[in-house]
């Protein structure tokens, strides 16, 4: 990367392409980080199969070497903050990942888990090199350089790979869904610039560049759209660079919304937000009256989508749609078709609650990395796949969703699978039995509590034992902030742990995914 302007520095606000907490770069900065990111990470890649992993620390770099990747052709891996080292290692070795760009914060675990992978390089991106780290890591100035810059190659558009437990427990590889998989770097972003559907203006990522929402940031900085990077969420200071920025989109989840809420009216009220015009909410259900305070606040500016990072958008509702349809998560987007099924994958009647179902041309059907099997769990029936979720869809074609299959919890936008957590805790020698389960957080949404029958009731382990035992195990979202407990689980007739009894006393009414 060029020379670096310091926070201080506001070159004209036309040639602003990437802003982050200590450094805001041109667009002709931005381009040339951009293209000699593009050239090192060709040089590091044996062959057409090997990926770059890039940690979803909230960085400028994080968003260069992502576009890096789309354009080279050589493809990133989207890696969460958290991950325990032999999470990162699992990804990485499936990926067949060569190099990882990270920020300081997550340096250690992979420093292990490069280590593990047989990774030879690390890019630290912020942050001082370790002692004795030299062989191992260089800073992300000294990659920059280490190759010249390169133009678009000829080689395919690669869109990144992002790994997600979906409906079941293993985290798996997709290709996300908001750039496209076929023609060269130089046809993708003439095709992008073309059809470019968001706003213009600039646009604040708030949420971990790591999930398929906030990475869609990339599209629109390679767009030609001022890019905004918060670091870490703070609700006032979104604010401020919504209104510092001129800020016109950008993506949150319900959890966001309701720390804004619980700001001071004064403090609302001194920043200007009119320059809004699309906020795009997706990841987790958001309470009707949440969503309604919101509206009534930013302006009829909200879009809610329905969707996953294995298929891209299914659904999309406007403000003003949902006001007329509340709980709705709108209609289909083509080129899907979403139908209601039963369980032997047969239609039924509209207005019936069933497995909500997706019919979708071959290009846009759901595929695991290296996964057949869990491709094909994601199928109904040949030509339908599911997220798992259950629901029905009225007479004028809006859907709406009411609860899962499986028994994923949701918590502050993040897909948590309760049997990761269960099958760490069910090794402690102190639990004798354990169920996981997914209970209403005011901030979250949901988080996971565990039901846990101890092996000795008179001296039961305590909830920060579990946590501690937990935290060498699995990464730090999959860990239940809650431990009850208790004398027996309910099972049903098969002997299988009623789930769906054991969350209803702690919901007051219907478990549902739409607000």
């Amino acid at each position: 990367m060029s020379a670096a302007h310091s926070a201080n520095y506001l070159p004209s606000r036309d040639d602003v392409a990437l802003v982050g907490d200590d450094v805001i770069l041109s667009r002709a900065e931005a381009d040339s980080a951009v293209e000699r990111a593009a050239a090192a990470m060709l040089a590091a890649s044996p062959g057409p199969d090997a990926r770059i992993g890039v940690v979803g620390e909230n960085r400028v770099e994080t968003v260069i070497t992502h576009a890096a990747g789309i354009l080279s052709g050589v493809g990133t891996v989207a890696l969460a903050k958290g991950l325990s080292p032999e999470e990162i290692t699992d990804q990485v070795t499936d990926a067949g990942v060569v190099l990882i760009v990270t920020g300081p914060a997550s340096l250690d675990a992979v420093l292990k888990a490069a280590v593990l992978a047989g990774v030879e390089r690390i890019v630290l991106a912020g942050g001082e090199v370790p002692d004795g780290q030299t062989d191992l890591v260089i800073c992300w100035r000294d990659w920059l350089e280490s190759a010249p810059p390169l133009g678009l190659t000829d080689r395919d558009a690669n869109p990144p790979l992002v790994y997600t437990s979906g409906t079941t427990g293993r985290a798996r590889g997709t290709h996300v869904r908001w750039t496209t998989l076929d023609g060269s770097s130089a046809d993708y972003l003439a095709r992008l610039r073309s059809g470019f559907h968001g706003p213009w203006g600039a646009h604040l990522v708030v949420g971990p560049l790591q999930h398929n929402g906030p990475l869609t940031s990339v599209r629109n900085f390679l767009a030609g759209c001022p890019v905004v990077v918060l670091g870490h969420f703070d609700a006032e200071r979104v604010l401020k660079l919504i209104d510092e920025w001129q800020i016109e989109s950008t993506v949150m989840v319900p959890t966001h919304f309701q720390r804004l809420l619980a700001l001071e009216e004064s403090v609302r009220a001194s920043y200007d937000i009119s320059t809004l015009q699309q906020v795009a909410h997706t990841g987790s259900a958001c309470p009707a009256t949440v969503k309604r305070a919101m509206i009534d606040w930013f302006g009829p500016v909200l879009v809610e989508s329905y969707g996953g990072t294995e298929c891209g958008t299914l659904t999309r509702i406007t403000s003003a749609e949902w006001l007329r349809h509340p709980t709705s998560v709108g209609k289909e987007v083509a080129p899907f078709h979403l139908i209601v099924v039963d369980e032997s994958g047969a239609e039924v009647p509209t207005g019936q609650t069933g497995i909500l179902a997706v019919e979708a041309p071959p290009a846009r059907r759901v595929v695991f990395h290296h996964d057949p099997e869990k491709t094909a769990r994601a199928y109904v029936r040949p030509d339908a796949f599911t997220l798992g979720d259950v629901g029905w869809i009225d007479g004028e074609g809006f859907v709406f969703i009411t609860d899962r299959i499986s028994d994923m919890v949701v918590s502050g936008g993040v897909n948590l699978y309760p049997a990761e957590s269960e099958k760490v805790l069910a090794e402690h020698p102190e639990v004798a039995e354990v169920a996981v389960i997914g209970i209403p957080h005011p901030d979250l949404g949901e988080q996971l509590l565990a039901l846990v029958i101890p092996v000795d009731p008179q001296a039961p382990p305590t909830s920060e034992a579990l946590v501690a035992y937990c935290r060498e195990r699995i990464s730090s979202t999959k860990i239940p902030r809650r431990y009850e407990m208790v004398d027996f689980l309910t099972r049903n007739a098969m002997n299988k742990l009623d789930k769906r009894a054991l969350r209803q006393p702690y919901w007051s009414g219907e478990r549902s995914i739409a607000g």
